[in-house]
């Protein structure tokens, strides 16, 4: 399956940050919030990210007036949750707590197309645990990105052992072209915590 358009649940820290590094790389998002408030907030701190890589040059990691325009129009806010329907993966980035993310995957599962890719970016929270919210687990990853999103070009892609194949592998060149070195996007499957967690002794899968 070819990613296209990205949905991120979340406009806050990190949700806007993988919002704007998704619509950077040429992808179509939506972006879902509970109020509008919390969008704007989000999309404000967008704009002042884009302001400052237009103000860099390109030959270093900046990006041009046309391109900053570019990026933004990419990018869709929306408290609508039927507004996420048609995307081919949809991303969580809301708050670090097991059963408001549960609630969230549940009221969304019947709506977004069922061959569309749920992915978590929690940190700290067992990927398996939340799949158990949907009636697709086997198209369901962890995609743990870090903060600053838009300046830390590095992202864990996480499966369970419900993950399809198939899955995993788009989950993973999803993550590849989002301007992350392939090195930097790092596999990590079952109970086998990665590299970066190890020393913390931290199990996600």
């Amino acid at each position: 399956m070819e990613i296209k358009k990205v949905g991120v649940l979340g406009c806050g820290l990190m949700g806007s940050g993988i919002a704007q590094v998704c619509a950077t790389a040429g992808f179509d998002v939506t972006v879902l919030e509970v109020e509008q408030r919390f969008l704007d907030k989000g999309f404000a701190g967008i704009e002042k990210s884009l302001a400052k890589f237009a103000e860099r040059p390109v030959e270093k990691g900046g990006i041009t007036s046309a391109q900053k325009d570019a990026i933004r129009a990419r990018l869709h806010g929306t408290t609508n949750k039927a507004d996420l329907a048609d995307c081919d993966i949809v991303i969580e980035a809301i708050i670090e707590n097991v059963d408001e993310k549960k609630k969230m995957y549940a009221s969304i599962d019947g709506i977004v197309k069922k061959e569309a890719i749920f992915a978590s970016n929690t940190s700290s929270i067992s990927v398996t645990e939340l799949l158990t919210s949907v009636k697709r687990p086997e198209r369901f990853v962890g995609l743990h990105f870090f903060n600053p999103v838009p300046l830390m070009k590095l992202v864990e892609v996480v499966r369970t052992i419900a993950t399809a194949d198939d899955v995993y592998q788009t989950a993973y060149e999803f993550g590849k072209k989002l301007g992350i070195p392939k090195h930097n996007v790092i596999k990590f499957f079952g109970i086998n915590p990665s590299p970066l967690h190890r020393p913390l002794g931290r199990n996600r899968a």
